[in-house]
């Protein structure tokens, strides 16, 4: 145990002095916070997704769109 923490230590030491490493570390939080984002938009829980509002929407202007070619 003793062994595998001076292993994460001495990596995170390497980690904190890379420049390059932090910069890569920060593309992955990114990433994450995108994912996030991405997953709450797109949901697949409750009536309020944007999925579901987009559907509804399109829903509206196709119908409006049939009802004004069919009347005119």
């Amino acid at each position: 145990m003793l062994q595998s923490y001076i292993i994460f230590a001495e990596a995170l030491k390497r980690l904190r002095a890379d420049k390059d490493g932090v910069v890569s570390f920060e593309y992955v939080i990114v990433a994450a916070c995108v994912v996030a984002a991405v997953a709450a938009a797109f949901g697949t829980g409750g009536a309020n997704t944007l999925a579901t509002t987009l559907s509804t929407a399109i829903t509206t202007v196709g119908t409006a769109v049939t009802t004004a070619v069919t009347t005119h």
